[in-house]
């Protein structure tokens, strides 16, 4: 699987083309080689699939030296065709938290504001825009906030440099089973939050060059991620309970592990009622 030749990077397929080949009914493996050369990445992974209700969109990722900077991501209909999607922005993330129900899998279709948030709409109009939000922009709005919140990797599998680069640790050999099945472990690999508000004493038993971004065991609400071991008791594999479909495995004491996303890009509202 592709997985097997990329052992440390964090967010690619654990099974690889054969997950999309199952999605698809065994269509064509995605061209994860051309997409590398065209774009110019370091490194390319695939990321996952959202299912509409007329077809799936399959995103890629692509990365560059510094594994901290933004990524650029990529979507495909079919496994064959990708584009380049845009970054998201502040207001495309605001706009796609109005809309609720499942993805139609048509990229140009528009949903309209006026319909959904009045108050949201008029500002638009205001601004002199259409009170519209279109599906590719709610796809990259929900890409990036499904990143943010459960995109995660093992305690040292990177380092932070002096200089603030971010890197993979190449002296990482995995976690110990009994650090692996403990949600404190697990980093969310993006920019930390409750990293800043903990006091200097807090702070004098980590390692700045590890330590640098916010574990799992106090994500919000609590119980947001089912731990359980599998194959034997020879993977950890952690379920998000807040976005459905999101999966990370680790293979204890090897550098093997990732995530992938399949799912509606829907966030289970209902979970805190759940727990």
């Amino acid at each position: 699987a592709e997985a097997r030749r990329d052992p440390q990077a964090p967010g690619r397929d654990p099974g690889g083309q054969a997950a999309v080949s199952r999605q698809r009914g065994g269509g064509a493996p995605w061209r994860r080689c051309r997409v590398q050369r065209d774009y110019r990445f370091d490194r390319v992974w695939f990321w996952g699939c959202i299912q509409g209700v007329r077809g799936a969109y399959y995103i890629a990722e692509g990365l560059g030296p510094n594994r901290a900077a933004p990524r650029s991501r990529l979507y495909s209909l079919n496994c064959v065709d990708w584009s380049l999607l845009t970054p998201a922005t502040k207001e495309m993330l605001a706009l796609a938290k109005q809309v609720k129900g499942r993805f139609q899998g048509d990229p140009s279709y528009e949903y309209s504001l006026a319909e959904i948030n009045a108050e949201a709409a008029a500002r638009l109009i205001e601004g002199g825009k259409e009170p519209v939000i279109k599906e590719e922009a709610r796809l990259i709005a929900t890409i990036e906030e499904i990143d943010r919140a459960v995109g995660i990797v093992p305690r040292g599998a990177f380092v932070k440099t002096p200089l603030g680069s971010v890197h993979e640790n190449r002296h990482f050999e995995g976690l110990s089973l009994v650090e692996a099945k403990k949600l404190s472990s697990y980093f969310h690999f993006t920019e930390p939050v409750n990293l800043k508000n903990k006091t200097l004493l807090e702070k004098a038993d980590l390692d700045p060059s590890t330590d640098f971004l916010d574990s799992l065991e106090h994500d919000i609400p609590r119980g947001s991620w089912s731990i359980q071991l599998e194959k034997g008791g020879t993977v950890v594999v952690l379920r998000s309970l807040l976005w459905l479909g999101l999966t990370f495995y680790h293979v204890p004491m090897t550098k093997q592990f990732g995530y992938v996303y399949f799912g509606t890009g829907e966030k289970n509202l209902d979970l805190p009622f759940m727990l």
